[in-house]
């Protein structure tokens, strides 16, 4: 639409400083992410300016290297600041409380399984004194494998359990190492013992205590005492009851919970510890030696940079999260005498998410006109009789045309505009217009729509609520939202999106964003806005760079990014239409201030997403190759136009799911 967008400081000249301020990128992209003087985001793995990779450079790099978007950039110096940052702010916080106990942070796989991620998490963690979380038996292998080679680096163990993921676990500690099974269920205590007297053990492992404490948002029923994980109260002093009976007390060595996930409100993070220090001295007093308090996952991300206690942010910062923490437990242990323990965070969604973003690129638009098509106007008022011309038609055309009268009120025009649109409607419906003058109706009442937008550009009359929204452009872009950014969809997550480039310009339209599959739910159309989520986003108008001879238009390359991805969304992304897995490289900054790729995972080929579907793709070349024989020996297509047809099949097998 014409309307541009509301940006700050309306009267100062477009800056890098004023793009940055429209799209937020200080408040959830700091310290990571900036614009470059010639308007294109930058990466700084280390969180330091001074140090830039510029997306434009890299995306065009690939292009180079035949690696097209949409494509998955993973920031290795941004991962390992990540975790240094959450190192730091809890042993700052430790020392300033004078806390005698340590702090270890894990990481559960689950939050991306990838195992390029995993591997960096381990390397970097094993110099941050980090540890490893897996919740199934497949995670548990993987985690094994990782920690090969690091036996000192903690394995945590959750999820429900059977007797064989047990079993794995105590063998993995008789063998030297440091891993920790949590019992979710009384029924997996019973599994530890008999695993413990068969191999003449005394394991450690921890429980998982279920808190009253609920937790906040969209997975708020996953804590609390509804949640499906872990033991009541009672089930607990039971527990110990049984585990002083078998002489293994002394290996409860730790005590779990889950809070739940991306919890936005500090207040709750303290309720829950506090209820859970609370029981961890509880249970010393019983007997059991402990050591270790778990307090799970949740620290969030302000996906987008309003700092406020909703659903895609926070109202916390990583460094109020750890004192708030070691302040609680240190204060209650202290009440009552028991040593501090030793505190374990599972931060996984605050930890990778801001080292991963997907970069697409924007192939064509829809756009409302903001002009009515002259000639197919005066083409739809005369293919009829004068006494036939349908009234909806000339109620509109006066209307368009009462517009640039002097004393025209745009509320009045617009609500007849939409009286005849409805109403022309009927008539085709019936049968009594024709698809032209349909057609002109249509070109009429969006033209006045945006003349009405126009008219209103400062503030909108509550009659035009949501009339930005409904002119908004359509912007036609090469991804899968379901393979991509399955959370944008699922649970309505509002990512940070924006142009990495061309942020020197103004941006003059407002536009949504609708991806290559199906034409059901695959749009983008909630965004980070500077008063809270929007349903349109600012957009640079395409720039045409030609035609084929008809009515397709080509355009410059316009590329979008999605940041803050690297938490769940490549894990959980599936094959909807089975466009597979996209391109991921690894960027590294070199010594010299430039950029190179570390590590390249090719996305998915056709061959692959029809074998995760079973489909023999070699059973559908030898298919394909004998029909082509046989139209060609019938002579239905030439020899040529048959080598032609076996090339692009056996091309289209091994290549890229995405247009290309």
């Amino acid at each position: 639409m014409s309307v541009p967008p509301e940006r700050p400081h309306a009267t100062a000249p477009w800056s890098a400083t004023t793009a940055a301020e429209l799209y937020g990128l200080a408040n959830w992209g700091s310290p990571y992410f900036g614009i470059s003087d010639r308007g294109t985001v930058v990466v700084h793995p280390k969180g330091d300016p001074a140090d830039a990779i510029d997306l434009l450079d890299v995306v065009e790099g690939l292009a180079t290297r035949h690696l097209t978007p949409p494509v998955v950039l993973r920031f290795s110096g941004v991962l390992e600041h990540r975790m240094a940052h959450i190192r730091t702010a809890f042993d700052d916080a430790i020392t300033a409380a004078e806390y005698q106990g340590g702090y270890t942070c894990v990481y559960p796989i689950k939050v991306n399984q990838q195992r390029h991620i995993c591997e960096e998490v381990r390397d970097a963690g094993q110099r941050l004194g980090f540890g490893l979380e897996v919740g199934s038996k497949p995670e548990l292998l993987a985690g094994l494998a990782l920690t090969a080679g690091v036996p000192d680096m903690p394995l945590i163990c959750n999820g429900f359990k059977d007797e064989e993921f047990i079993e794995t676990a105590i063998l993995a500690a008789k063998m030297g190492r440091k891993i920790l099974p949590v019992a979710e269920q009384p029924s997996e205590l019973e599994l530890l013992v008999r695993a413990a007297r068969a191999h003449d053990v005394t394991p450690r492992f921890g429980i998982r205590a279920k808190l009253a404490s609920g937790g906040v948002g969209r997975w708020a029923g996953s804590g609390g005492i509804r949640g499906k994980f872990g033991l009541s109260v009672s089930q607990i002093l039971s527990s110990v009851e049984y585990l002083r009976r078998e002489e293994l007390l002394e290996g409860l060595q730790m005590l779990h919970c889950h809070i739940g996930s991306q919890i936005y409100d500090i207040r709750t993070v303290k309720f829950a510890v506090s209820e859970l220090t609370q029981m961890y001295c509880e249970l010393v007093k019983l007997g059991a030696p402990m050591g270790i308090l778990d307090l799970g996952g949740g620290m969030g991300v302000d996906y987008d940079g309003s700092q406020s206690a909703s659903d895609s942010s926070v109202n916390y910062s990583v460094e109020q999260y750890a004192a708030d923490i070691i302040y609680r437990v240190r204060s209650i242990c202290d009440d009552v005498g028991v040593a501090h323990p030793h505190i374990v965070t599972e931060s996984g969604r605050s930890l990778v998410a801001h080292s991963g973003l997907l970069v697409f690129q924007v192939v064509g638009s829809r756009v409302f006109p903001e002009e009515p098509d002259q000639e197919l106007v005066r083409k739809a008022l005369t293919e009829v009789d004068e006494a036939d011309v349908p009234q909806p038609l000339l109620d509109l055309e006066d209307a368009y045309g009462r517009l640039f009268e002097e004393t025209c009120d745009p509320v009045e025009v617009y609500h007849d505009a939409e009286h005849a649109l409805g109403e022309a409607m009927s008539l085709f419906n019936l049968g009594y217009m024709t698809i032209t003058a349909r057609a002109a109706c249509e070109e009429l009442y969006w033209a006045i729509g945006n003349r009405v937008l126009q008219a209103h550009s400062d503030e909108l009359p509550e009659e035009f609520h949501d009339l930005r929204d409904r002119l908004a452009d359509l912007y036609f872009s090469n991804f899968s939202l379901f393979q991509s950014l399955i959370d944008s969809w699922g649970i309505d997550q509002i990512f940070p999106i924006m142009p990495i480039h061309r942020l020197d310009e103004e941006p003059t339209r407002r536009g949504t964003l609708a991806d290559i599959t199906c034409d059901s739910d695959g749009k983008v159309e909630r965004f980070a806005g500077q008063h809270g989520a929007e349903q349109t986003l600012p957009l640079h108008a395409l720039i045409p760079q030609g035609t084929n001879g008809g009515p397709a238009v080509e355009y410059e390359p316009y590329y979008m990014g999605v940041f803050l991805t690297g938490a769940y969304q490549e894990t959980l992304g599936d094959l909807h239409n089975l466009f597979g897995d996209t391109h991921a490289v690894h960027v590294v900054l070199d010594e010299d201030g430039g950029w190179y790729l570390e590590e390249v995972v090719e996305g998915d080929t056709v061959r692959d997403v029809l074998r995760y579907v079973q489909f023999d793709p070699a059973a559908i070349r030898r298919s394909m190759r004998r029909e082509i024989e046989s139209a060609v020996a019938k002579k239905r297509i030439t020899l040529e136009e048959g080598v032609s047809m076996r090339r692009f099949l056996d091309d289209g097998l091994d290549g890229y799911t995405y247009l290309e």
